[in-house]
């Protein structure tokens, strides 16, 4: 499931959502509007309780994950890019893939510097400090992580939002990478089944 959430950058009012995938997709579409006749805010979003079994999905579901990342982007804890940042980046941008080897052959943004997520804390020595940042990984979370380690390490960056993924999309391109699941198996250590 791709969910894109629109909202008012100055006080996280909703102002719509768009939802593409296989199923639940009128789900996430009904709760987001409810939250807009209500009146709530992407902050909000983060403690919406939704019905939810163990078998069949996560606590959190994909609504609460778009108010934490609409939180965190109103708070300042992450900056973000879109896909037209990276089309031909300026001399004072550097483009990071924080992907692993294996999904960078499958393709990447041209002109891409690769360094995966666990190589970064050892080799930000290799990073430019007058450049800002555009991190990307494939849908985003390890682009995310990334950040928080840049800007704490004092670099100037911002993630890709929808990462890889919505940067093929956008382009056009057809993307052999790896899908979602495997980057948040990768992500937490697991192997894959």
């Amino acid at each position: 499931m791709s969910l894109k959430l629109l909202f008012d950058p100055q006080d996280g009012k909703i102002l719509g959502a768009q939802a593409v995938g296989a199923g639940g997709v009128d789900k996430r579409i009904d709760v987001i509007a409810v939250a807009m006749r209500a009146g709530m805010t992407v902050r909000d979003l983060k403690d919406v309780e939704l019905c939810y079994a163990p078998p069949f999905g996560s606590a959190k579901d994909p609504v609460n994950y778009a108010g934490f990342v609409a939180s965190n982007v109103l708070s300042g804890d992450a900056a973000i890019c879109h896909t037209e940042d990276l089309t031909g980046p300026a001399d004072h941008r550097l483009l990071l893939d924080v992907r692993s080897p294996t999904e960078v052959k499958a393709g990447t943004i041209p002109g891409a510097v690769n360094i995966p997520l666990h190589e970064l804390r050892d080799r930000l020595h290799e990073l430019p400090r007058d450049k800002e940042l555009l991190v990307f990984c494939q849908v985003g979370l390890r682009g995310y992580l990334a950040c928080r380690i840049l800007t704490q390490a004092g670099f100037q960056c911002r993630n890709l939002t929808g990462g890889y993924k919505t940067y093929c999309a956008a382009q056009g391109v057809r993307s052999k990478a790896a899908s979602p699941a495997a980057e948040i198996k990768s992500d937490t250590g697991e192997k894959s089944p």
